[in-house]
C-alpha cells in the first residue's frame, strides 16, 4: 500500500496548490497598498470609524507597516482564506472518506485506525507548512517595494509560524469532529460556527466587556501578541501546539472507539 502521507498529499493536491496560490497572491496584493496608506487618505477614512471598531479591527496604526499588515492582511484576508483550507482539509480527512465508502476499503489494509489519522494529521501539518512558507516567501519579495522594510525577516517568519499553527487547530478540530461523527456536514459547520464565533471573540470581546473570552481564541494566540512588532512569542506559540495535541489525542480515542457507518 503506497504511503498513507504521500497519498494524503497526493489526492489533495489540487486544493492545496489552490489555497496556496489564494494566500500568496492576495497577502502580497493587499500588502502592496501600504505606501498609499502610510501617506495619509486611508488614515483619514478610518478616523471616521469609532474607537471600539479601530480597536476591533487592528487599525489603530495604519500608519505603520506591522500596523497594517496586522489589521487587514495577516489580521483578516490572510487568515480567513488558511482557515478555510483548515477547515476543508480536517473534515476530509476522516469523515469525507467514510461518507464516500472509502474508508472501511482502506481500513480493510493492515493499516490501523491510530495510523491513518497520524498519517493525515501529518498532512496537514505539511500543507500547513507550505503555505506558511509561501506566504513568507511572498512577503518577503515584495518587502522592498512596497516599504515593509520596518519589519524583519524574524518578524515576518514569526507571523508565518503562527498562521501554520492556525491552520492546525482548525483542522485538527474539524479532523476530531469528523473522526468523533462520522459525518462531513456537521463537522464543516460546527468547526465554522467554532471559527466564527473565536474570531468574534478575539476582535469584539472587549467591546462587550468580556476580555476573558479572548483567551479561548487560538486568534488570540495567533496575532494578539503582535509577532510583527514583536517577533517569536513563545507562550503563544506553545498553546497553539498544546491546544492541537489535545486535540488530537481526542481524535484518537473517538476514532478507535466509533463504529464505521457503511
Amino acid at each position: 500500500m503506497p504511503n498513507l502521507l504521500t497519498k494524503t498529499l497526493w489526492d489533495g493536491r489540487r486544493a492545496l496548490a489552490g489555497f496556496t496560490a489564494a494566500t500568496a497572491l492576495l497577502g502580497p496584493m493587499y500588502a502592496g497598498f501600504y505606501p498609499q496608506v502610510a501617506d495619509g487618505a486611508m488614515g483619514q477614512t478610518v478616523q471616521g470609524f469609532s474607537p471600539g471598531l479601530r480597536q476591533a479591527l487592528r487599525m489603530e496604526d495604519l500608519s505603520s507597516a506591522a500596523g497594517y499588515l496586522g489589521s487587514s492582511v495577516f489580521g483578516i484576508i490572510v487568515p480567513l482564506v488558511a482557515v478555510i483550507f483548515g477547515i476543508a482539509t480536517g473534515t476530509r480527512a476522516i469523515a469525507g472518506d467514510e461518507e464516500a465508502g472509502y474508508l472501511d476499503l482502506l481500513l480493510a489494509h493492515p493499516v490501523s485506525r491510530t495510523r491513518l489519522l497520524l498519517h493525515r494529521f501529518a498532512a496537514l501539518i505539511a500543507a500547513a507548512i507550505l503555505i506558511a512558507v509561501v506566504v513568507l516567501l511572498a512577503m518577503l519579495a515584495i518587502r522592498p517595494g512596497a516599504q515593509l522594510d520596518s519589519i524583519t525577516v524574524g518578524q515576518f517568519t514569526a507571523q508565518c509560524l503562527a498562521l501554520a499553527l492556525l491552520i492546525i487547530v482548525f483542522g485538527t478540530v474539524a479532523m476530531t469532529l469528523g473522526a468523533a461523527t462520522g459525518s462531513r456536514p456537521a463537522a464543516l459547520a460546527a468547526t465554522a460556527g467554532i471559527a466564527v464565533l473565536t474570531y468574534a471573540a478575539s476582535t469584539l470581546a472587549s467591546q462587550i466587556g468580556a476580555d476573558a473570552l479572548r483567551y479561548a481564541s487560538p486568534f488570540h494566540y495567533y496575532i494578539g501578541g503582535e509577532p510583527l512588532r514583536n517577533g517569536f512569542q513563545w507562550a503563544d506559540l506553545t498553546i497553539l501546539t498544546a491546544t492541537t495535541a489535545v486535540l488530537l489525542t481526542v481524535a484518537v480515542a473517538a476514532f478507535n472507539r466509533r463504529d464505521l457507518t457503511s
